[in-house]
Parts: C-alpha cells; sequence; structure tokens
C-alpha cells in the first residue's frame, strides 16, 4: 500500500514507523526539512520537503498513485485543505486528518460538513482521545493505564507491582490454580525499563508494570489480586478547562454515578467559556500552582487530581504538590515522552500522551478487514490487536499450544460468541473468533500474517 503521511512530527513519525517495518511504500511530507531527513535516516520511508497542502508537493510525494493518505500537521486548517486537495486533484481513496479546534470538530460531528464538501473519511481528534483516556483512568483509579476490548466485555490493565504484593515471586503459571475463577491474563512485563511478553514459569517483582487482561466484571478483583486498593471516585478536581478538561467535566455531568468535579483555569476567557459550557460543576479562575487556591478547590479531599493544562511541567508539579497535599491519586497530561521517567520516583499514578493516543485511533482505522481494535504500548514497543479469525487463517481450528506464536506473542482474551474465554494451552481457536493479542512491535507482522488482516486495507 501507498501512503503519505503529512507532518514528520512525532505523531507522524510513529505512524511512519508503523507502516514502513510492514513493508508499505511511505512518503513522509514536512515544511521542516530537518524533520524529513529525520525521518529518511532512521525509517525506511521517503520524504519531500514543502507544504503538505500545495498540489506540487503531494505530486512530488506520488499522490497521484497513493492509496491513503494521513494529513497529520500541527495546522487544522492545512490538514483539511490537504484532503481536499487529495480527494479534488488526485482522488486519493482514503483521507484522515487530524483536528484539534473544537469549532471545527463540533461541526464535523454535527454532520454540517458533507463528504463531497469536505473530504475527510476519518477526523481524529488528540482532545477528545485524552478525554476518553481520562475517563477511562477514572474507572480503574489504581492502574496506570486501561483500554476496552471487545465491545467493552474485556479490560487491558497496566498495574504498578509494589513490593507488598500479594502475588510477588509467584510463577505466572500458578495464578490460574490460585485464583481458577478470575479470567486474568498477564500478557505483558515492563522490567528496568524493557518490555516483554511473559512465559508461564516468570515470576512477578516488585517495581514491575504489567499488563493484564480480564473480563470487566473482573477488573476490580483483578486489581485487588495484584495489591490495589479499590475505591469509588466521588470528588474529582481538574486542573485545566481548556477542550480535554472541559470535555472530562462534561462527561462527568452527564454520569448516573454522580461525580463532583471542581475545574481550575487560568485563563479567564477559558475559565468563563467552561463556566457558561458546564451545568453542576464549580469553574475556578486562577492559577493551578497556587495552594490557596488549591485548598479552595478541595484538592487535600479529592479522591483525583486531573492535571490537564497545555504545560507539562505544570502538571507535574501540580500532580506531586496535590499528593502531597493527601489527594488520593493524580493523573497528569505529559506530551514529552522524555518526562515519563519522572513519574514513579514523583509517586504520580497515571500519566497520558496525547501523541500514544492519536497513533492508536489512527492504526485503529488504516488496518482493514478484520482488525477490530488496535491499541500502542509505550514508546510504540507493543501493540494490542483485536480481530476476528477468518476461515483462511494459519490458527483457525488449532489449540493454543499448536500455533506457532513468536515469542513475543500472547493471547489475552477470545470471544466465543458472546462469551470471553480466558485462554489456556489447550484453548481452541476456530473461525468467527474474535481474538485479542499482545505482541512486541517486531513481532506485528508475523501476527498480520497469523490473522491474514494486512494483506488489504481501506
Amino acid at each position: 500500500m501507498k501512503v503519505i503521511i503529512c507532518g514528520a512530527g512525532q505523531v507522524g513519525w510513529q505512524i511512519a514507523r508503523h507502516l514502513s517495518s510492514e513493508k508499505n511504500d511511505v512518503t513522509v511530507v514536512d515544511n521542516n526539512a530537518g524533520l524529513v531527513a529525520r525521518a529518511t535516516d532512521t525509517l525506511d520511508v521517503q520524504g519531500v520537503a514543502g507544504h503538505a497542502s500545495y498540489p506540487d508537493v503531494l505530486d512530488r510525494a506520488g499522490a497521484r498513485d497513493a492509496d491513503m493518505i494521513i494529513a497529520a500537521t500541527h495546522s487544522d486548517e492545512v490538514n483539511m485543505v490537504t484532503c481536499q486537495i487529495a480527494h479534488s486533484v488526485f482522488a486519493i481513496p482514503r483521507k484522515i486528518a487530524r483536528l484539534r479546534a473544537q469549532s471545527y470538530l463540533d461541526a464535523i460531528y454535527a454532520d454540517m460538513y458533507r463528504r463531497d464538501h469536505l473530504p475527510i473519511d476519518v477526523v481524529i481528534s488528540p482532545e477528545r482521545e485524552v478525554a476518553q483516556a481520562v475517563l477511562k483512568r477514572l474507572q480503574a483509579p489504581s492502574a496506570f493505564d486501561i483500554e476496552s476490548f471487545m465491545d467493552a466485555r474485556v479490560q487491558l490493565l497496566g498495574i504498578q507491582i509494589a513490593d507488598d504484593c500479594p502475588v510477588v515471586n509467584t510463577p505466572l503459571r500458578q495464578l490460574t490454580d490460585l485464583f481458577s475463577t478470575l479470567s486474568a491474563v498477564v500478557v505483558g512485563i515492563r522490567r528496568d525499563g524493557s518490555l516483554f511478553a511473559p512465559e508461564a514459569g516468570d515470576q512477578l517483582f516488585g517495581g514491575d508494570q504489567i499488563y493484564v487482561f480480564t473480563r470487566t466484571e473482573d477488573v476490580n478483583r483483578t486489581l485487588e489480586v495484584f495489591g490495589k486498593s479499590v475505591k469509588r471516585q466521588e470528588r474529582v478536581v481538574i486542573l485545566g478547562g481548556g477542550n480535554v478538561g472541559l470535555a472530562v467535566a462534561r462527561e462527568l455531568e452527564n454520569r448516573t454515578d454522580r461525580i463532583r468535579a471542581k475545574v481550575v483555569e487560568l485563563n479567564r476567557a477559558v475559565a468563563e467559556r467552561a463556566a457558561d459550557a458546564l451545568e453542576r460543576t464549580v469553574v475556578l479562575h486562577g492559577d493551578a500552582m497556587n495552594i490557596e487556591l488549591m485548598n479552595e478547590a478541595g484538592v487535600p479531599r479529592a479522591d483525583a487530581i486531573l492535571s490537564v493544562t497545555d504545560d507539562d511541567k505544570v502538571n507535574l508539579l501540580a500532580a506531586v504538590r496535590a499528593k502531597t497535599a493527601g489527594c488520593a491519586m493524580s493523573i497528569c497530561l505529559i506530551n514529552d515522552p522524555s518526562l515519563v521517567n519522572l513519574m514513579e520516583p514523583l509517586k504520580i499514578d497515571a500519566y497520558i500522551n496525547p501523541r500514544t493516543q492519536t497513533v492508536s485511533s489512527i492504526l485503529r482505522h488504516i488496518r482493514r478487514g478484520k482488525v477490530r481494535e488496535v491499541y500502542s504500548l509505550g514508546d510504540a514497543e507493543a501493540e494490542v490487536i483485536e480481530a476476528q479469525v477468518l476461515s483462511t487463517s494459519p490458527i483457525a481450528g488449532k489449540a493454543v499450544r499448536d500455533i506457532d506464536f513468536p515469542e513475543g506473542v500472547l493471547v489475552g482474551a477470545i470471544l466465543k460468541g458472546d462469551k470471553v474465554v480466558k485462554p489456556t494451552a489447550k484453548t481452541r481457536i476456530d473461525e468467527g473468533d474474535v481474538i485479542a493479542l499482545f505482541s512486541m512491535a517486531a513481532d506485528v507482522p508475523e501476527v498480520e500474517r497469523l490473522l491474514q488482516v494486512t494483506i488489504d486495507f481501506f
């Protein structure tokens, strides 16, 4: 497949990295020649320096025979015009655009723009993706990551293992014997900074970060087994009233399980806009670093603080202060991946990287056929792929133990009809089953061969 990626920043680079590793013909376009050079030097891609929305630049990038264009520059207007040119001039079949301005999103999601007038097949909103990620974190507050699969029947939880965890030093194969009715399956372990797929004889140690699949109804019990307390969130303070903070506050207002929220916003105009848009949420205008204001917002008594301003350092410091003041849980929005290593020493419970969310969302939309969900873990170190098993797939009709999966691949859950099945070595995978797999990045092409899902794209 021939793909043009407009924008060579972190999102564009990660998408190019994924697609080029799968032997696609990828061309990266950016007005910054340095970013283009970085992409061509580090990835198996071609590069064109120039304005992504200029027809002659797209022509040089191979738009006349491209199968897809992904517009992920920093400018909404450039992304929209790029898709329009791709459609009107070059007839590129598939067009994906990243848009951030709320005004555009409101109009598009209200269906005011028709396909013929603004031909974008898929709109990716980083703010909406991040807001949904924040809300998912609140569902399992003691997990550092959470993602839904199989129509929300299954959850992938990221759990930090403490030294006093009840199952520390226990081989993973014994967990089934100890908790026979629990659906949890550990599919990934990050230890000393490295992520790997564990074997049955591997043990968990304090300091490990694990990824575990479990049925949605077993989430609380799974957290307890791995040493995490389960407490309902009733009071939340949101630092930042911009698009992300406002979206989270709106969703909390709409929930049936009433969660009391307060919003703190430094910019008066943004604070006033948030106050006008919210009905039951208190909006305070002021600096999130002001201790007196934080006390007025009730941070010491809050169950969680969500630091979602557009400043990473403010998010980190405010979260640390909140935890010091007595707040039970902190979630940070972090754009700079180099700051992620500070999460554990600063005792910040969870972080959300907008780029990771955007990359996962784009991957979800570019694969076709029977792929239902793709979720990128860490710095694109691994993927979780949910797909339906085809009759022609090499794994159809075989037991898990008889399938030649790569070492970096584990089966996390299987959906047979309406029933979620915890996979064992004897479990047979049949045509029509939906399977969720953890795969290290290097093993994704082999997984796709076994599932036969990336031969065709949208």
